[in-house]
């Protein structure tokens, strides 16, 4: 892979936060994003050192951040070792994602552990999406609700073992998912939001009321909104119209058509808008690999070419790559490009407290940038400022 101090993206549509630079012309250094021309300024003499990228008109749009991954190309997260993180970590570009939280999944403390501890210990490589963390879903969740979750492994929340993760994980654990009815007073709740952790109701039969309850404790995201989840009932709306009605709360979308319909997609996006909305892909280790015989937290998962499910067909995860996702968002009605520039990119970064240098395309920001025409198809994935996939490359 090569590697460049400097780049200059020329010739493309540029979204910045606010507006649409037509002709534009990008400039990155030391992996940040130095200058941004609009095509009446001239391009200031450079040295031969910069790697120069002619990007034909399409539009540079930020780079894509997974907030709920477990795995991709044959590994997972709690394989436990830095190879798995790190093929992970170098397929991700190749769908637009450039940093993401590598996603535990309810299993025994010790095997949690291992994996938290080879997060904490893992290096960032370049040329790679940056790992910003963990998403520690469950095991604090509703044993009915379970999904794929492991129902043996399944435990109350637990102040003291929260702790004690979140000490091996060398503070790494940015999101937690949990269900919100089994702390009923907030004091876990509490605890976690204090730390700066960002607590989303998952695997949960919550009614709406406790949904209520969990806002006021500090409760702000919803898990992969419909799924493993109390729906809307026409006498309690359940977490599903928590998410919908509740401003505070963001809720996760698995947009592979297969989780959720088009048609509640499309009633999910005309009541949230892209302001409270984030795609995620929710990937097991399957995720690139041809159908077959896979795993997932210890249990056997069929993979098929758009599925991935148990042995009683529950839904396992998915093999959703996330330009597919923005790519069945962006066919909704109403949704436009900056839409999906929201739900992928702007709108994780909040969440996570990195807005400050990821999620948009401004000077000092990383320069995690995606060249993709009108239909969302990737040419160029550049990973703080290194080009980590090209479709016509090497």
């Amino acid at each position: 892979m090569e590697h460049y101090q400097a780049l200059i993206i020329k010739n493309v549509h540029i979204y910045t936060e606010n507006d649409v630079i037509k002709g534009g012309t990008l400039l990155i250094e030391d992996g940040k994003i130095s200058r941004i021309l609009t095509a009446e300024q001239l391009l200031p003499k450079y040295p031969s050192s910069f790697k120069v990228i002619d990007g034909q008109g399409q539009y540079a749009i930020p780079g894509f951040i997974d907030g709920h991954i477990h795995g991709a190309n044959g590994r997972d997260v709690m394989d436990a070792t830095e190879e798995a993180i790190d093929t992970i970590a170098k397929t991700l570009p190749t769908e637009g994602t450039t940093s993401f939280l590598a996603t535990t999944i309810t299993q025994s403390a010790e095997n949690i552990s291992h994996a938290l501890r080879n997060v904490a210990n893992y290096p960032n490589k370049q040329g790679y999406a940056e790992v910003l963390g963990v998403h520690l879903e469950g095991p604090f969740i509703e044993k009915s609700k379970k999904g794929a979750q492991p129902l043996e492994h399944i435990m109350a929340p637990n102040i003291e073992q929260f702790d004690k993760w979140q000490q091996q994980s060398g503070g790494k654990i940015k999101t937690i998912t949990m269900a919100p009815e089994h702390d009923q007073d907030g004091s876990f709740i509490s605890h976690v939001v204090n730390q700066g952790v960002n607590v989303s109701a998952g695997h949960t039969a919550a009614t709406f009321l406790d949904m209520k309850r969990a806002v006021k404790h500090g409760v702000r995201q919803v898990t992969h909104i419909c799924n493993a989840m109390s729906g809307i009932h026409h006498r309690d709306v359940g977490v599903v119209g928590a998410a919908l009605l509740l401003k505070e709360l963001r809720a996760e979308l698995i947009a592979d058509r297969i989780h959720v319909s088009d048609e509640m997609m499309q009633l999910i996006y005309d009541q949230m808008g892209s302001e409270r909305l984030m795609l995620i892909t929710d990937a097991m280790r399957a995720k690139c690999l041809p159908p077959g015989d896979y795993e997932l937290g210890g249990q056997p998962v069929k993979v098929t070419n758009d599925r991935a499910v148990l042995h009683d067909d529950t839904l396992a995860g998915s093999i959703l790559k996330m330009y597919n996702a923005a790519q069945n968002m962006l066919k909704l009605d109403r949704v436009t490009i900056r839409h999906i520039i929201n739900m992928a990119s702007v709108n994780p970064a909040k969440q996570l407290s990195v807005f400050d240098r990821k999620g948009s395309l401004t000077i000092g920001k990383d320069a995690d940038i995606l060249l993709v025409d009108d239909m969302l198809d990737i040419s160029y994935t550049i990973c703080r400022g290194v080009v980590a996939y090209e479709r016509n490359g090497k």
